[in-house]
C-alpha cells in the first residue's frame, strides 16, 4: 500500500512539509509506504476547461498534473497538504487540484483521501472545507482524526511545538493506514466494490 502525500506549499521544507512528514511516519510505522509530491514555486496553471483532456486522458499543458495523474494506479490513498493564504488553500494546490481531478477524478473513487492545512493563526477550517470538497465530489472516502488537521505556527520549528497538531496529524496517519487496511482485507475477503450508475449531469434549467 502507498499514499501519496501532496505539498501545495512554497516552502519545501517548510510548515505544511512539517505537518506531512508526521502523518507519513504515522503510516511508515503500520507499513505502509508514502511519497511526498512537491508543486515547487513556479506558476501552476489554472484549468481553462477547453475539454482536450476528455479527448486524451491528459491536459494540454504537460507538467506535474499529467505525471500525477499518469501515476494514479500506483497510490491507495491521497493527503494533500497547504499553507493558508487569505483563509483559503494555496494558489498553486487549488489550480493543480482543479486540473488533476477534471483529468482523472474516477481514478480517485475509492480512494481515502484527506486534508492538512497549516496556518500561522485563522483560516484553517475554511482552506480545509475547501480541500475536502475535491474528495467528496470524487467518491473518496474522507479519513479523519481527532480534530481538524491543522497545525500552527509560523515556521517548522514552530510547528514542532504544536502538540496538538502534531498528534492530530499522526491519529490522521493511523486512521489512514487502518481505513486501507480494511478496504484491503474487504477485497480479499471478497466484499464488493460500490457499484456506480452512469453519471446524470442537469443544470438548473433543465
Amino acid at each position: 500500500m502507498k499514499v501519496l502525500l501532496l505539498n501545495g506549499s512554497p516552502h519545501e521544507h517548510g510548515c505544511t512539509y512539517t505537518a506531512l512528514s508526521e502523518v507519513g511516519k504515522a503510516l511508515q510505522r503500520r507499513g505502509v509506504e508514502t511519497e511526498i509530491a512537491y508543486l515547487g514555486v513556479q506558476p501552476v496553471a489554472g484549468c481553462i476547461g477547453c475539454g482536450s483532456c476528455a479527448k486524451t486522458g491528459r491536459c494540454f499543458r504537460d507538467d506535474l498534473v499529467n505525471e500525477i495523474a499518469g501515476r494514479l494506479d500506483e497510490f491507495d490513498g491521497l493527503v494533500v497538504g497547504s499553507p493558508v493564504h487569505y483563509a483559503a488553500a494555496s494558489g498553486q494546490v487549488t489550480s493543480f487540484l482543479d486540473r488533476l481531478f477534471y483529468i482523472a477524478g474516477g481514478k480517485m473513487a475509492g480512494k481515502p483521501g484527506a486534508a492538512v492545512v497549516s496556518c500561522r493563526r485563522g483560516g484553517a477550517s475554511a482552506a480545509f472545507d475547501q480541500l475536502n470538497k475535491y474528495f467528496t465530489i470524487s467518491n473518496m472516502p474522507i479519513v479523519p482524526s481527532q480534530y481538524w488537521n491543522q497545525v500552527h505556527g509560523n515556521t517548522p520549528e514552530q510547528v514542532l511545538q504544536d502538540e496538538e497538531g502534531l498528534q492530530t496529524m499522526r491519529t490522521l496517519g493511523e486512521n489512514m493506514a487502518w481505513l486501507l487496511q480494511c478496504i484491503q482485507a474487504g477485497d480479499q475477503a471478497g466484499v464488493a466494490r460500490p457499484q456506480y450508475e452512469p453519471k446524470i449531469k442537469t443544470s438548473f434549467i433543465r
